[in-house]
């Protein structure tokens, strides 16, 4: 028997010989080069990070066993302050240029927000901001940790005393807010 004159396998073959006749010799393409690699990553101090984090974690302790309460005075004094000008801001004798109320501002917001306030008063030369975290004796908004203790009284304390450009503050006397509030004396800018 002969096979078919429409077979595939015998179209196939025709057409690439048929295709090889029509180009002619083929030369080989070199190989594309290989896309540039992506920059290695830098190099991480791990063990530096991991003494600040350790750090960070003995500061957060010992910070944890100095806590305010609801009526502690918030009271803090760089040594380069003169004794004086420290007892002109306890009793109130320096006026306040700007407030800021954190009443009902969740941590993570009132700490953002004191920071770009001091930012923003030393920025503008502001020498002296009165800042109202309230007492945080649990009634309405003032927030308290489980241990009753006032959290916004405590961070502004402790955000105070980490800012280089404070140089005191205190707690407003009674006309001004008193343990509710604090007077921050800040450092003046410096010019370059």
């Amino acid at each position: 028997m002969t096979p078919p004159p429409d077979r595939p396998d015998d179209d196939d073959s025709d057409d690439a010989a048929l295709f090889r006749a029509a180009i002619g010799e083929v030369r080989r393409l070199p190989d594309a080069p290989l896309p540039p690699t992506s920059p290695k990553p830098r190099p991480r101090a791990r063990m530096a990070e991991r003494d600040e984090a350790e750090a960070r974690d003995e500061f957060r302790h010992a910070l944890e066993e100095n806590l305010l309460e609801a009526g502690d005075a918030l009271s803090y004094r760089r040594d380069e302050l003169p004794p004086r000008v420290f007892a002109r801001l306890k009793r109130g004798e320096i006026s306040a240029q700007e407030e800021l109320d954190l009443h009902g501002s969740p941590v993570r917001e009132a700490e953002a927000l004191l920071r770009a306030f001091l930012n923003d008063a030393r920025e503008h030369g502001v020498g002296c901001v009165r800042v109202i975290h309230g007492k945080g004796r649990g009634g309405g908004n003032d927030f308290v940790d489980s241990r009753g203790l006032p959290v916004l009284k405590n961070l502004v304390d402790r955000m105070l005393r980490q800012r280089a450009d404070t140089l005191a503050f205190h707690s407003a006397p009674p006309a001004q807010g008193g343990t509710g509030a604090v007077l921050v004396l800040l450092a003046p800018r410096k010019r370059r």
